[in-house]
């Protein structure tokens, strides 16, 4: 299951580059979303060394150029690996389907997965920018 911690984390960085001062308060006015659900991904970022901030003063920081950052490194800092594709726990080993479906299931969600991050490795937060700004 894909969240939206994605596309919340890259319209907070895409926010911050062109408003450098903008707090959590005002970022949740634009994401529409609680101030919490910012603080929580904006720390994931800056775990991850995308982001960073200050005590005492207002505002966050790319710590990279938007074009150095791939969408990729952003999901890596906001997704867990387990939340992309579950499958379903305990089918029925004695029906031909149940029996099959989780190896069946791995191979194929393991190759969309791959095409996945690889479109996301070609796509930097800059593309994003441009596309919103232009």
């Amino acid at each position: 299951m894909v969240n939206t911690r994605l596309s919340v984390a890259i319209h907070i960085l895409s926010l911050v580059h062109s408003d450098p001062k903008a707090s959590s308060d005002m970022i949740a006015g634009s994401v529409s979303t609680n101030p919490v659900v910012i603080r929580r991904i904006t720390s994931m970022l800056k775990k991850s060394g995308l982001l960073s901030s200050r005590v005492g003063v207002a505002g966050f920081a790319l710590t990279k150029s938007p074009s150095e950052i791939s969408l990729y490194d952003i999901y890596k800092s906001v997704q867990l690996e387990s939340e992309i594709f579950n499958i379903h726990d305990n089918p029925n080993p004695n029906c031909t389907v149940g029996r099959e479906i989780q190896q069946t299931l791995d191979k194929t969600f393991a190759s969309v997965k791959l095409a996945m991050e690889n479109e996301l490795r070609n796509k930097t937060l800059q593309d994003v920018i441009y596309h919103i700004f232009k």
